[in-house]
């Protein structure tokens, strides 16, 4: 659930934090109430089984539909957050009394404790790394749910009964079991139409292509010759105006550097970026690090991406490295003479940190002499003050800056930060034949309307991420 939050709501530590602060106050709540429990307890056990398969089971498939269809997607988080809290907060004491007649009561709970925590760290280590890149989040939740029921079934024939009354009760909780596990089982089957039914309501667009990578969702849309691409369902391009902003990324920095011949892209796995680096014909090495190679093969392999792109990842100047590049940058041995980073918004912590200071005197000595650094940095109109942490941590490390924006329909106003180690003049000169930019074009992005102009900001640093705080109140504000 806290998964489903991070992917939706965006701000992972919120999210995660809230969330399990709330299930751990109802894991205590659940204990409470097993006090009123006083007899039948192995029946009771069983259908808090039950409760919780079909609870925690549906609670992922529910969320995301919630989120699609209706305004009430935190009330019903928290609602099945509490939900599962209680009813996995009953579990253990009634087991304890269960089986305290059969197993001395230290020993009991010595095993009792160590198999919880045994399985929480298994389970945590296969969610991580084996059910959500592999099966994605709503499998996961109704997998996890036939955990739940099959204990429960299992429980009908382990678990002593007090009297033959009990004993028939379990014989009806065994029925009860298998249905629950049939209707997570049928919609386990229909697992893939859910996520499209989710889908389908958060994207306007009808979805041609999406996976599930060990990093994020990746979602194709297309209507007519639109092409889109959705990370964690946030958009990151559309073919119709991606032109633009790729252009404005990408060539006042080249225009700028003293030399071109070895360019480093931190994030840009699309492609789109790398296209217009290969319009200068003296650019020689492009070294592209992007997190996630599932990105990475779709624009080498799906055919309207790689046609967008014009193939540049195939291109033999261009070298694909998929790491962290916050860590690949710090290790790395050369230099570049220009630097583009075309990393996703600081929406979280995670990302935040490719916009702190600490990475930008990383980048700061990879440059060689005269070169430059481009950033993307949020919409200096929706996101200002974010837009303007860039500026004064990108400022903080030594670098003199020039800040720019652009309008891209899809995004209206956007902002970018060109840098160099000494100063210089606004950039001239663009490649002949570009779609938008042009010498006049370029000059007068680098002019602020009032409402845009510089504001005070914090210097972002790894301790503090003050541009996630920035990010998210601005854009919450918008929306």
């Amino acid at each position: 659930m806290a998964a489903v939050a991070s992917y939706l709501l965006g701000d992972s530590v919120t999210q995660f934090s809230t969330i399990i602060g709330v299930y751990l106050s109802a894991l205590g709540g659940g204990a409470y109430l097993s006090r009123f429990v006083d007899k039948r307890l192995a029946l009771t056990f069983v259908d808090v089984e039950l409760g919780a398969a079909l609870v925690g089971g549906l609670s992922a498939p529910a969320l995301f539909l919630a989120f699609s269809y209706t305004e009430s997607f935190r009330f019903i988080l928290y609602g099945f957050v509490v939900g599962v809290g209680l009813l996995v907060g009953l579990e253990l004491p009634l087991l304890i009394r269960i089986l305290r007649q059969q197993v001395e009561f230290k020993e009991l709970i010595a095993k009792a404790l160590t198999f919880d925590y045994a399985g929480a760290l298994a389970g945590s280590l296969a969610f991580s790394f084996l059910l959500v890149p592999y099966l994605g989040l709503i499998h996961t939740s109704l997998l996890s749910g036939l955990l739940n029921s099959s204990v429960a079934l299992a429980s009908t024939w382990l678990l002593p009964a007090d009297d033959e009354t009990e004993k028939g009760g379990l014989a009806a909780g065994r029925a009860r079991a298998v249905v629950v596990t049939l209707l997570l089982l049928v919609t386990l089957a229909m697992g893939g139409r859910i996520t499209d039914l989710a889908e389908a309501g958060v994207y306007s667009d009808p979805v041609i292509y999406a996976e599930q990578s060990n990093y994020q969702r990746i979602v194709l849309t297309r209507r007519g010759d639109n092409l889109r691409l959705h990370l964690n369902g946030n958009l990151q391009f559309s073919s119709k105006d991606e032109h633009r902003y790729h252009e404005a990324l990408v060539h006042p920095a080249l225009a700028t550097a003293a030399s071109r011949r070895s360019v480093f892209i931190g994030g840009g796995g699309d492609g789109l970026g790398a296209r217009e680096v290969l319009e200068w014909a003296d650019v020689e090495k492009v070294t592209l690090v992007d997190l996630d190679p599932a990105i990475t093969m779709l624009a080498r392999r799906h055919d309207e991406l790689r046609a967008l792109n014009a193939g540049s990842l195939d291109d033999p100047r261009v070298e694909v490295v998929n790491s962290d590049a916050f860590v690949w940058l710090a290790n790395a041995e050369q230099k570049f003479d220009v630097v583009i980073l075309d990393f996703p918004d600081p929406s979280n912590y995670s990302l935040g940190k490719l916009y702190s200071r600490r990475f930008y005197k990383s980048v700061r000595d990879h440059l060689e002499t005269g070169g430059a650094l481009v950033v993307q940095s949020t919409s200096p109109l929706f996101a200002r003050r974010a837009f303007w942490c860039v500026v004064e941590t990108i400022e903080s490390v030594g670098f003199h800056t020039r800040p720019y924006h652009t309008f891209v329909p899809s995004f209206s106003e956007w902002g970018y930060v060109l840098a160099k180690l000494e100063p210089f003049e606004e950039p001239r000169r663009v490649p002949p034949g570009l779609r938008f930019l042009d010498e006049k074009t370029m000059s007068a992005m680098f002019r602020f309307s009032a409402d845009m102009t510089r504001v005070p900001a914090e210097v972002n640093r790894l301790d503090n991420q003050a541009i996630v705080s920035y990010y998210l109140r601005a854009w919450d504000r918008w929306n």
